[in-house]
């Protein structure tokens, strides 16, 4: 597991990278709780956000389950009118939230950003 600073950095690192950046939180699915959070906009509660969304994984984690499927969940992407929200697993228990400006960038671009820095997850 990464520690409080390493987790930090990552967030930190794809704010840098990604235009229209509006928050991002590495969440503990099990209790919906960000392990590392960073917003840039006071109107976006990313505690709500990583709560609801780490419901929403694991809806698709049994929906995987359920239907036999042999794969692994490697990310979601949620399009909104004005956003881009993008779900990374990180490993079994953890994922990355990122949610950007749809007009400041592009899905390309975030995935890229996201990609890579997820990689300094340990």
């Amino acid at each position: 597991m990464a520690s409080q600073e390493e987790l930090t950095r990552i967030i930190d690192s794809i704010n840098a990278d990604v235009n229209g950046f509006i928050g991002a939180s590495i969440v503990d699915m099990e209790s919906g709780m960000p392990l590392a959070s960073r917003s840039t906009r006071a109107d976006f509660d990313l505690e709500v956000a990583s709560a609801y969304n780490s419901e929403m994984v694991k809806a698709k984690l049994k929906t995987i389950q359920v239907l036999g499927i042999r794969s692994t969940l490697e990310d979601m992407l949620l399009t909104l009118s004005d956003q881009l929200h993008l779900i990374k697993m990180l490993d079994e228990r953890t994922f990355l939230y990122v949610a950007a400006d749809r007009a400041a960038t592009n899905l390309a671009l975030l995935r890229s950003a996201v990609n890579r820095h997820a990689n300094n997850y340990r």
